[in-house]
C-alpha cells in the first residue's frame, strides 16, 4: 500500500478516510509534521448547499468526508464527500448541463494524448465535470518555452507534462480518477491506452502516432477529436459508427505510420500543410511554416487559440457523450473570422401603434350591433357574427374562433351570451328592447344563435348600464391588495343572483394565496403544451398585426422585468427546451403576481348536471353583468382562463393537454373546492378583482356593418 502511494502521490493526492485504521494513522503522522498546512473547507462548502434553489437530496452524509493529502503542495485539505462535493461544484452547470445529464457524462472516460494543447482540454473537461476519469499521456517534461500555451507555473518545470496536468485537476476535484502513462504512448502501448476510454483526444505533435492512435482508434471502436490550434480547426472523426473511416478523413491518402517516423519539423510541413490544408491555413501559421527551422524553432501555438479549442472540444465531448447529433467531419471555428464582421447591433426600435379609430355609429340598430361587438370574449377573438335583419339582432357562434380550451364551443357561447347582455343593454338604452332567445342546434343556424327581437322596451335597469358597458375594459394592472369595501361582495351576488347565476369567491389573504399558486400553475401548463402555447401567443397584438381582434400587447401592462422575461418565453425554442426539462416553475408568475394583488377571485357559475350551450350562453349575461356592475362599484376585472375552466371530463383534460391530464384534474378539483363550488354547479368565467389604477389601453373590436369600434 505504501509503494502505490508513494508511486500516486507524483500525480494524485492522497484521499484519507479518518475511520479507517490505516488512513487513520497516516493522517495523525500528517499531523505532527510542522511543514504542512492544514485547511477545513467542509464547513463552508456544506454553508453553499443552503444558498442552492432545489438542491438535490443525496444519500452521503458526513461518514463519507475526507481529508486530501496533497504531497506536492505540503497541505492537507478537508471535504465533504464525492457526491456532496460534486453536487455543490456543478450546481452552477445548471441548466446549460442539468442534472440527468451531468450524471449521464460523469460515466464518460476520456483519453488525452499531448499535454501541451492537451492540458488546457482535460483541465476544461474536468472543469465542467463532463467525464467520469481521465487518462492522460506525454513523455515530455515543461520548459520554460510551453509556458506561453500550457497554463503551469514555474514551479512545473522538468515535471512531466501528464503530471503538472493531473496535479491541477487533482488541486480541482481530488475525486476525479486521473490515470498518467508518463512514457507517452507508441505502438506497444497504444491499445492499453485507448482500453476502455470512450472518446479519445488526440493533441500529439508526432504525426506518425497521430497515425497509430487513429488505427487504434479504428480497432478499438472509438470516437477520436482533434482541435489545431489554428482558426479553430475541430476535426471529428467517428470511429465508433463508421471503423472503416479512412484516418485524417483520407487527405493524406494511403500512408503508414513507419512513412512519418523520425521526421524533423522541416520534414513534417508537407504533411501539415497536406492535412490543414494550404488555403485554410491563417496568414500567420503558413508564413511560419515558412520559416520553421530557419527563424522559428516550430510552429507556433497561441494560448488564446489553445482554450478556444479545448472549447470546441468540450463541446464535441458533450454532444457524443449526451448521444446528440455529431457527424464526422472538420469546422473551424475562427474568431478572428468573426471579428473582422463585427457590427453595431440592430437597435430595437420603439414600437409605435396606430391610433384607434373614433367610433362612427350611425342610428340606434348599429349602436346596438356595435355594443355587442364590445363584449368580452377569450382572447378577444370575438367568437360571433352580428348581423339586423327583419327586425332581428342575430348574433351567430362562429366555429372559426374557436380554441383548444375552448371545449365543445363552451367558452364562445358564453362570450355569444355576454354579446347578447351588451346588445339588449344597448337596446333598451335607445328604447328599441324585445324578447331574445337563444336557439341551439337548430338546422341551418349553427351551433348557437341568439335572436334579440326589436321591440319598444326601454327598461330603466337595463339601460342605466348602458354607459358603463361602453366603458367597460379589461385591466390587468398590479393591484393593491386592498380588501374588498364592505358590501360590495354582496352587491356583486346579488347581481349574478338576478341574472341567474352564483357567484362564489375567495376575498381572504390565504384564500387568495392559494388561488394565486392554482391559477399559475394552470399558466405554466398553458405555456408547456405546444398548441395552447402557440394558441395564446397568436392572440397578442403588435403594431404590424390586425388590431381588430386579440389582445393588445400593451394591455398587457408589462412590467420592465415582465417585459424582458416575455421576450424569452414567446421564443418557442425556449419552450421546448423547458418542456424536455419538465421544466418552467417561474412560467406561472405573471398570473400568480396578478391574482396576489387582488381583492377578490370569483367564479360566475350556474346549475347544470349536463349542460347545454344555451345554458352557458345566458351565463355569459350573467357574467357581462357582475362584470359590469363590479366596474360601477371602483373595481377593475380581469377575466382569468385557467386551462381546465371548460373541461367536465377526464377526456377533455386529454384533449386539451395530454401530458398533463392528472395535474390538471388536480388543480381543478382544488380550484373548485377553494371557492367552495358545489358538484352541481358549473363555472362560467373567473374574474380577478382589484384596486388599481385605469387601464393603459383596451384592445379593439372588428368593425359591424362598416362602423368601426374600440373596446
Amino acid at each position: 500500500m505504501g509503494d502505490d502511494r508513494s508511486r500516486l502521490a507524483r500525480h494524485r493526492p492522497l484521499i484519507l478516510d479518518r475511520t479507517d485504521p490505516e488512513d487513520a494513522r497516516t493522517l495523525a503522522a500528517l499531523r505532527t509534521d510542522p511543514h504542512l498546512e492544514f485547511t477545513d473547507l467542509r464547513g463552508l462548502l456544506r454553508a453553499e448547499i443552503g444558498k442552492m434553489v432545489a438542491a438535490p437530496n443525496i444519500s452521503e452524509g458526513s461518514e463519507a468526508d475526507r481529508w486530501i493529502y496533497y504531497p506536492w503542495r505540503a497541505a492537507v485539505i478537508g471535504l465533504p464527500g464525492p457526491q456532496t462535493f460534486r453536487m455543490i461544484r456543478l450546481d452552477r452547470n445548471r441548466n446549460k448541463l442539468t442534472r440527468p445529464e451531468q450524471e449521464r457524462l460523469a460515466n464518460l472516460a476520456i483519453g488525452v494524448v499531448g499535454q501541451s494543447a492537451g492540458h488546457a482540454i482535460a483541465h476544461l473537461l474536468a472543469l465542467e465535470g463532463v467525464c467520469g476519469s481521465l487518462r492522460l499521456a506525454d513523455l515530455d517534461d515543461i520548459e520554460l518555452s510551453n509556458l506561453n500555451r500550457v497554463p503551469g507555473t514555474l514551479f512545473d518545470i522538468g515535471v512531466n507534462k501528464a503530471v503538472v496536468t493531473a496535479r491541477r485537476i487533482a488541486e480541482l476535484d481530488p475525486y476525479l480518477p486521473v490515470e498518467i502513462f508518463g512514457a507517452g504512448v507508441d505502438e506497444n502501448s497504444v491499445d492499453e491506452f485507448v482500453d476502455g476510454l470512450s472518446i479519445i483526444v488526440e493533441e500529439c505533435d508526432s504525426l506518425d502516432m497521430k497515425l497509430v492512435i487513429r488505427e487504434a482508434a479504428a480497432r478499438h471502436g472509438i470516437p477520436l477529436l482533434m482541435e489545431t490550434s489554428d482558426r479553430g480547426l475541430l476535426d471529428v472523426e467517428r470511429f465508433d459508427i463508421e471503423p472503416q473511416r479512412p484516418a485524417f478523413h483520407g487527405l493524406l491518402g494511403d500512408i503508414h505510420a513507419a512513412d512519418l517516423r523520425g521526421l524533423t519539423a522541416r520534414e513534417k510541413a508537407p504533411f501539415v500543410v497536406k492535412l490543414l490544408g494550404a488555403a485554410g491555413l491563417s496568414p500567420r501559421l503558413g508564413a511560419s511554416l515558412v520559416e520553421v527551422g530557419e527563424t522559428v524553432t516550430s510552429w507556433p501555438q497561441l494560448a488564446g487559440d489553445v482554450t478556444l479549442g479545448a472549447a470546441s472540444v468540450a463541446a464535441a465531448v458533450r454532444r457524443i457523450g449526451l448521444g446528440m447529433p455529431l457527424n464526422s467531419g472538420r469546422i473551424r471555428v475562427d474568431l478572428e473570422r468573426h471579428l473582422d464582421e463585427l457590427a453595431d447591433p440592430s437597435p430595437a426600435g420603439e414600437q409605435v401603434w396606430k391610433e384607434a379609430v373614433a367610433d362612427s355609429v350611425d342610428g340606434p340598430i348599429d349602436s346596438v350591433l356595435a355594443c355587442a361587438q364590445r363584449a368580452p370574449s377569450g382572447g378577444n377573438m370575438q367568437p360571433w357574427l352580428l348581423r339586423a335583419e327583419s327586425g332581428d339582432i342575430r348574433i351567430e357562434l362562429a366555429p372559426e374562433y374557436t380554441s383548444a380550451m375552448d371545449i365543445g364551443y363552451r367558452g364562445s357561447a358564453v362570450a355569444l351570451g355576454a354579446a347578447v347582455y351588451n346588445a339588449r343593454v344597448a337596446a333598451a338604452a335607445h328604447g328599441i328592447l324585445g324578447p331574445h332567445e337563444f336557439i341551439e342546434g337548430a338546422p341551418g343556424s349553427g351551433e348557437l344563435v341568439a335572436n334579440l327581437r326589436l321591440g319598444g322596451d326601454r327598461n330603466p335597469a337595463l339601460a342605466a348600464d348602458y354607459p358603463a358597458v361602453l366603458r367597460r375594459a379589461t385591466n390587468r394592472r398590479v393591484g393593491t391588495g386592498a380588501r374588498l369595501a364592505d358590501g360590495v361582495l354582496d352587491s356583486l351576488v346579488t347581481a349574478a343572483e338576478s341574472a341567474g347565476a352564483h357567484l362564489r369567491a375567495v376575498v381572504d389573504r390565504p384564500g387568495i394565496e392559494q388561488a394565486a399558486r392554482l391559477l399559475g400553475d394552470s399558466d405554466r401548463i398553458r405555456y408547456l403544451t405546444p398548441r395552447l402555447y402557440e394558441e395564446m401567443l397568436a392572440e397578442v397584438r403588435w403594431p404590424d398585426d390586425d388590431p381588430e381582434t386579440g389582445i393588445d400587447a400593451r394591455s398587457l401592462e408589462l412590467t420592465d422585468d415582465e417585459w424582458a422575461a416575455f421576450e424569452i418565453i414567446t421564443r418557442a425554442d425556449v419552450m421546448a427546451q423547458l418542456r424536455s426539462w419538465s421544466g418552467g416553475a417561474a412560467l406561472g408568475k405573471y398570473t400568480r403576481d396578478r391574482v396576489l394583488s387582488s381583492s377578490a377571485i370569483v367564479a360566475v357559475t350556474f346549475d347544470g348536471a349536463n349542460p347545454r350551450l344555451t345554458e352557458y350562453a345566458e351565463a355569459g349575461a350573467a357574467a357581462a353583468s357582475v362584470w359590469v356592475h363590479a366596474e360601477r362599484l371602483g373595481l377593475c376585472v380581469q377575466p382569468i382562463s385557467p386551462v381546465y375552466l371548460y373541461a367536465r371530463l377526464p377526456g377533455e383534460l386529454t384533449a386539451i393537454s395530454p401530458d398533463f391530464v392528472d395535474t390538471l384534474a388536480s388543480l381543478q378539483g382544488r380550484f373548485l373546492n377553494l371557492l367552495e363550488v358545489p358538484e352541481h354547479e358549473i363555472m362560467a368565467l373567473v374574474l380577478r378583482l382589484s384596486y388599481a389604477s385605469a387601464a393603459t389601453v383596451r384592445s379593439r373590436r372588428r368593425p359591424v356593418l362598416g362602423v368601426d369600434t374600440s373596446s
